[in-house]
C-alpha cells in the first residue's frame, strides 16, 4: 500500500513538473508559476509533518490568490492531496478537513475522501464544505453512520435528492435535525414518508408541525397523534390559510386514501339499515347518540356510523377516536358539527368514564367551548364521511 501510495505520488511529481515548466514559457504566469512549485515539492515530500505544512500553505495560497486559483492548478492539487491526505494521522486529517470545510476551492475528490473518513474528520466537510455535490452527500447517507447523516442535515442547503435520502437511511434523529433546518428542501414524497414515520414517533412530532411548508393535508394526518399543545398550533394554521390553500390541500388528501383500516364489525350492514330507517323518520340527531352510546356494546356500531353521519367525519376515524378515547378530537369534530355543549359532555362521560365527577364534567365543557367552531370546521374537512364499498 505504501508503495503504491510512493508510486501515485511520483506520477503527481511528473505532472506537476511537467504543468511547472509548462507554465513558465509564459511570463505572464512568471509569479504563480514560482509558488506553484509548491505542488511539485508536495508530490515529492514523504515526510508527513512537511506534507501537511505543504498541504496548509497550498490550500491558503489557492484560496488567496486570484492568479493562482486556476481549473488546471486546483485539479493537480486535488489529485495530490488524496494520495497525501490517506496517509496522515487522523490529528492532521481533521486539520485539513477543517481548512477544506472553509475553502472555495474545488476540491471535490479531497473533500469526498474526507467526508467518508471517521466522523471527528469528516464532520466539518459534511458540515460545509461546497466542493461536496449532491451525488457525494446522498452517497454518505447511503454508507456511512449517523453521526455522518447529522452532520450533512447541518449543512446551509440540502436539496430535495438530499434530503430524500438522508429520510431513508436516517434514524428519526436525523429527520428531526433536517426538518428544523430551514435551507433543506423537502419533496412532497419525502414529507409524506415523513408524515407516516411521526404517526409513531414522538420525536418528530415538533419538527413536523412546526416546520413552514409541510402539507396541510399531512399536518392534518398529524392531528391525532401530536399532543394538545402542537394540535392548537396546527388549528392555528387552519385559520391562516386561504379557501384556495385548503382546497388544493383537499383534493391531494382524497388522493392519497389508500390506507388499510381494518375489518368491519359483523353487524355493519344492519346497522346501516337500521341508520338509514332512522334518518327516513328524522330521529337522527346529536342528542340520539348519547341514548345509542347508553345502551352499549348491542348498539356500538350503529353509534359509530350515525356519529359519522351527524359531523360528516369518516366511519374509521370516528371509531379510532372512540376507542382511543380522544376526547380531544372528538371536541373538535362535535364543535365543527354545531353540536350542543350537554350534548358533547354526555358522550364524553360515557366514552372517558362513566363515573365521571361534575368537576370533571365541567372540565369537558370547558374543553368544548374552547376550540374555535372555524379552525374545527375547516380541520373536519378532511375527514370527510368516504363510501366503505
Amino acid at each position: 500500500m505504501r508503495q503504491r501510495g510512493v508510486h501515485r505520488l511520483a506520477m503527481f511529481g511528473d505532472i506537476a513538473s511537467s504543468r511547472i515548466s509548462y507554465s513558465s514559457e509564459s511570463n505572464a504566469m512568471t509569479a504563480p508559476t514560482s509558488k506553484f512549485a509548491l505542488l511539485l515539492e508536495l508530490a515529492r515530500e514523504t515526510s508527513s509533518e512537511k506534507r501537511r505544512e505543504l498541504l496548509r500553505e497550498i490550500t491558503g495560497l489557492l484560496a488567496g490568490n486570484a492568479d493562482m486559483r486556476t481549473t488546471d492548478n486546483c485539479s493537480t492539487f486535488d489529485d495530490i492531496a488524496v494520495t497525501v491526505i490517506a496517509d496522515l494521522k487522523a490529528e492532521a486529517r481533521s486539520e485539513i478537513s477543517r481548512m477544506i470545510a472553509a475553502s472555495p476551492l474545488p476540491l471535490g475528490r479531497t473533500a469526498r475522501q474526507l467526508a467518508m473518513d471517521d466522523i471527528k474528520v469528516a464532520r466539518p466537510v459534511l458540515e460545509h464544505s461546497v466542493a461536496l455535490t449532491d451525488n457525494d452527500l446522498i452517497d454518505v447517507a447511503g454508507t456511512q453512520s449517523q453521526e455522518h447523516l447529522l452532520a450533512v442535515t447541518r449543512r446551509n442547503s440540502i436539496g430535495e435528492r438530499v434530503s430524500e435520502a438522508l429520510v431513508s437511511h436516517g434514524e428519526d434523529r436525523v429527520v428531526a435535525s433536517l426538518l428544523v433546518n430551514k435551507g433543506a428542501q423537502i419533496a412532497r414524497e419525502t414529507y409524506e414518508r415523513v408524515a407516516e414515520r411521526a404517526q409513531e414517533s414522538p420525536i418528530l412530532h415538533e419538527p413536523f408541525v412546526r416546520r413552514q411548508g409541510v402539507p396541510l393535508d399531512l399536518l392534518n394526518d398529524l392531528y391525532v397523534s401530536v399532543a394538545a399543545e402542537l394540535r392548537q398550533e396546527i388549528l392555528k394554521t387552519y385559520e391562516n390559510v386561504s379557501a384556495a390553500e385548503l382546497d388544493m390541500a383537499l383534493a391531494r388528501s382524497r388522493k392519497r386514501v389508500a390506507k388499510a383500516y381494518g375489518s368491519l364489525p359483523q353487524d355493519f350492514e344492519q346497522s346501516q339499515l337500521e341508520l338509514r330507517k332512522l334518518q327516513r323518520n328524522g330521529t337522527v340527531r346529536p342528542s340520539l347518540l348519547v341514548e345509542l352510546l347508553r345502551e352499549g356494546a348491542q348498539s356500538r356500531t350503529l353509534f359509530l356510523l350515525a356519529f359519522a353521519g351527524l359531523t360528516e367525519s369518516d366511519y374509521y376515524l370516528v371509531r379510532r377516536l372512540v376507542e382511543s378515547r380522544d376526547i380531544d378530537a372528538l371536541a373538535l369534530i362535535c364543535r365543527a358539527a354545531g353540536f350542543e355543549r350537554t350534548v358533547f359532555v354526555g358522550l364524553a362521560r360515557l366514552i372517558v368514564a362513566e363515573k365521571a365527577t361534575r368537576e370533571q364534567i365541567d372540565e369537558f365543557g370547558k374543553l368544548y367551548e374552547q376550540v374555535p367552531v372555524t379552525a374545527a370546521q375547516r380541520a373536519v374537512r378532511f375527514w370527510k364521511v368516504r363510501e366503505a364499498a
